[in-house]
């Protein structure tokens, strides 16, 4: 029996005639499976008009469809599922009920099985491939309907030959069929030896080079006429076919229905795989002494591509400005100067194997290369002389200080391991000093009156250098002695509020009498009390003075008046059982007076984010702002320049106008002013608005017509716009209208805003197309848009050609003889006007020559 393919048939009933009263004739859906035997009856449709008494079918349906008297449908051939045709039912002429469309769909049926486009593959994998690189792909085709899960594909490794310890080596992606290696594989597989040959060589120079290395020598028996040779030669050339002598054997299987069904149909192909040896080796890192010493340039390090054709290329990762590298034709890396850690510690080379053509024949390869240090420094001294204080009657081992030094070699090596010695002391022995740390300590109490200075110097060894550093240590005296301020009540003093900040107030002034340069007797000034929000800070110098100075704003509504207390202390403690006494304090009072300011906004930076589908009437914020002596402040409102919005003078309060419509797509963000005022004075503040996109545009067509040439199709690119920001506009999805594939027409996506309309089926004459298509943005918000496509013959220029003798504003012989008639006509009357005119003229001049006459 013939079989129906996979596809869509609609068509249009009407019903006529006479019949039972029965339901009235409704839209049909019905499925046919594949492989239906026919004829085969569908359907019975019945009408509810009393008088219908037959059923008849129209349009293209090519004696596949067909209907009875009594309203049976009845698939008579076999079906095209790529085909649409149309149906239309109609009582003798003039229909009664309908038309109704009849959608016929051909399900599809399992019954073809995936099949590979090729029996054996061959795959070649180099050593050390990264596991999950594809290095060979299978590729089946299934005949059943794509759409269906007959045709969804998975692929599967079946085995693997040879797999002695049961370890796969090699892995199937399901859905692509790539073939990659595992993790085991990457590890683990190797290739057979086999010949090598070099840039410049070929497989036969390589081949006696490699036979004379491990033969023995036959005399002056040519190569050809060995036995032995011929032997290892037809190996070789057998190893270099894959067919022939793989070193795996996988079968894998590709099932349909996605191979999840025990029905799934399947097929097997075979992949033969050879293990190629990777000699694009990374021979890093690569580790050399600094200043090492030799003959320039020198070689460190080799590499060899898999193409023996190579040619290499070594540029430096960091792009430093000196590079002491090179690489030769044959893949060796060359040192070309002496390398210096202390300038530069490593270096990363890339180094690129290409062809002739600039081509990469290999991935780049980053070697580093490590410098050693070697002992080339010696030890620096921080400080020229570093010097140390330590007070007087300090106990014994009280630590002075640490020496710093610093060694430019290598800190993890032995080269900057540091030891130190005291060599001399003056005036006498009385420190010590950590032969590993440099931490100097006083073997004594230390009295000034035996000296007030003493003199070391300190030798610094690495294992190859020695520096001396010297260190000088002086003794303070003993903070026994209190600071004394020179008066304890500086009295009252007046600011008015806007005093500008850094303004001194006063200037106290405090003695020592503790050893002069000393920290016993440097004096620092304190506020302790009265100053809790920071309004004054003290400003100390070296000679006992400090200055009470202004450091935030006064407010005379916060704080009318403070009353400080200053404190003079010394750096250094004092000695045991002496304290701080009321000498060494004092006591200032500052009033502050009003004065009249301009209103206060209660907040710095206003910024407002609102939708631009805001409504009219609604509050975009309040503005709050006040006055600080209390007066009644106003608002108003400069600088908006699209009249969106207005003001509440009382309140504050920014509305959003009456018929005013804030649109993001005008606009994304202004700014305005508010004034606060008072009688005399005002403050501003700019507010910043930003408008959130909503969804209120569609994407729209940029173009709403085009044409195709039908013996060149070639797709249309259909693009849209969408004036809304993201998430609202692209990308957009493109799709015909009627929700379904079309048998003439196919859209896809060509990005986020664009998609190509493409031609499938081309029509017998020129024809004009409406096509609608549906174009949703990223939110799915769109409409069905009108495309105008005009199929037709082009010229050569690629533009519609029209034949001559078939132009649609061709007008007949009896139109044509009437308007040429009329032309005639038309011209006649003109004439015969011009003639009578011409005709009165004439008599008007002899009436007026007599008449000149007589007189």
């Amino acid at each position: 029996q013939p079989l129906i393919d996979k596809g869509l048939i609609t068509v249009y009933l009407c019903a006529a005639g006479k019949g039972l009263e029965k339901g009235p004739l409704e839209n049909k859906v019905l499925d046919v499976p594949e492989g239906t035997p026919v004829p085969y009856a569908l359907y019975q449709f019945q009408a509810s008009h009393l008088e219908v008494d037959g059923f008849r079918l129209t349009g293209e349906t090519e004696g596949k469809i067909s209907i009875s008297e009594d309203g049976w449908l009845y698939l008579e051939q076999t079906l095209d599922w790529k085909l649409t045709h149309t149906l239309e039912a109609l009582v003798g002429s003039e229909p009664v009920e309908g038309p109704v469309i009849i959608t016929i769909n051909v399900l599809d049926v399992n019954n073809h099985a995936p099949s590979f486009n090729q029996t054996d593959y061959i795959g070649i994998v180099k050593e050390r491939t990264p596991a999950g690189v594809a290095f060979a792909r299978v590729f089946a085709t299934d005949l059943d309907d794509p759409e269906s899960p007959n045709a969804h594909l998975s692929y599967t490794l079946v085995s693997q030959i040879p797999n002695r310890d049961n370890t796969l080596f090699f892995q199937i992606n399901s859905n692509t069929g790539e073939i990659s290696a595992t993790a085991e594989g990457e590890r683990l597989l190797k290739a057979r030896e086999s010949v090598i040959h070099s840039r410049g060589g070929d497989f036969s120079d390589s081949l006696k080079k490699r036979f004379d290395d491990y033969c023995t020598p036959t005399g002056d028996i040519p190569y050809e006429l060995n036995p032995f040779y011929s032997c290892v030669q037809r190996a070789e050339s057998r190893r270099l076919n894959p067919l022939e002598d793989p070193d795996f054997m996988l079968i894998v299987r590709v099932e349909d229905m996605g191979g999840e069904s025990v029905n799934a149909l399947n097929g097997n192909a075979r992949v033969k795989i050879v293990v190629q040896e990777n000699l694009w080796v990374n021979p890093g890192p690569i580790n050399l002494r600094e200043q090492l010493k030799g003959i320039y340039p020198m070689p460190i390090g080799k590499v060899q591509s898999n193409d023996p054709s190579a040619f290499y290329r070594l540029v430096q990762k960091e792009r430093e400005l000196t590079f002491p590298f090179n690489v030769t034709e044959e893949g060796a890396i060359l040192l070309t100067e002496e390398l210096d850690r202390e300038d530069k510690a490593m270096y990363i080379l890339v180094v690129f194997a290409e062809d002739s053509y600039g081509n990469q024949v290999d991935p780049p390869l980053e070697v580093q290369v490590v410098v050693d240090d070697v002992n080339d420094n010696a030890p620096i001294c921080e400080e020229e002389l570093s010097v140390f204080e330590v007070q007087e009657n300090e106990p014994t081992g009280s630590p002075v200080g640490h020496l710093m030094v610093h060694d430019a070699d290598d800190d993890n090596t032995p080269n900057a391991l540091l030891s130190y010695s005291l060599v001399t002391q003056t005036p006498s022995s009385v420190f010590t000093i950590d032969g590993i740390s440099g931490r100097i300590q006083a073997k004594q109490m230390l009295q000034r009156r035996d000296a007030t200075e003493y003199h070391l110097t300190v030798r610094v060894n690495d294992p190859g250098f020695s520096t001396e550093c010297k260190v000088l240590i002086k003794v303070i005296d003993i903070n026994n002695e209190l600071p004394i301020f020179e008066m304890n009540d500086y009295g009252s003093h007046n600011l008015s509020e806007d005093t500008a900040l850094g303004h001194t107030l006063l200037t106290v002034k405090a003695t020592d009498a503790d050893d002069p340069g000393t920290g016993s007797s440097r004096i620092e000034f304190h506020i302790t009390a009265g100053n809790e929000d920071g309004v004054f800070a003290m400003e100390t110098d070296d000679n006992g003075e400090g200055r009470l100075v202004v450091a935030k704003p006064l407010n005379y509504e916060t704080a009318s008046s403070y009353k400080l207390q200053i404190d003079a202390r010394n750096p250094e403690p004092l000695v045991s059982g002496f304290e701080y006494g009321a000498e060494s304090s004092a006591v200032v009072s500052v009033a502050i007076s009003d004065v009249d300011e301009a209103p206060v906004f209660d907040m710095d930076i206003l910024d407002v984010t609102v939708p631009e589908d805001t409504k009219e009437g609604a509050t975009l914020l309040k503005i709050d702002a006040k006055d600080p002596e209390g007066k009644e402040i106003l608002f108003k409102m400069e600088g908006d320049t699209k009249g969106w919005l207005e003001i509440d003078p009382a309140t504050g309060e920014i509305k959003i106008k009456n018929k005013a419509v804030l649109d993001r797509e005008t606009v994304e963000a202004f700014h305005f002013t508010v004034v606060a005022f008072e009688k005399e004075l005002s403050s501003e503040r700019e507010v910043s608005v930003r408008l959130l996109d909503v969804n209120d545009n569609v994407p729209k067509l940029t173009e709403n017509q085009a044409f195709i040439c039908v013996k060149k199709p070639q797709p249309i690119v259909l693009t849209a716009l969408d004036a809304d920001a993201d998430p609202f506009g692209a990308p957009f999805t493109f799709s015909l209208a009627q929700g379904k594939k079309s048998p003439n027409w196919d859209l896809s996506a060509v990005d986020g805003t664009s998609a190509k309309l493409t031609l499938k089926k081309s029509p017998s004459e020129d024809k004009t197309f409406l096509i609608p298509i549906n174009i949703k943005d990223n939110a799915g918000m769109g409409i069905s848009q009108k495309f105008e496509v005009r199929v037709c013959n082009c010229t050569e220029l690629g533009y519609c050609f029209t034949e001559p003798g078939v132009h649609a504003g061709v007008l007949g012989m009896p139109t044509t003889i009437g308007i040429l008639a009329g032309t005639v006509g038309f011209i006649a009357l003109v004439l015969i006007i011009a003639f009578h005119r011409i005709k009165k003229d004439n008599q008007k001049k002899a009436l007026l020559g007599e008449t000149d006459a007589i007189l």
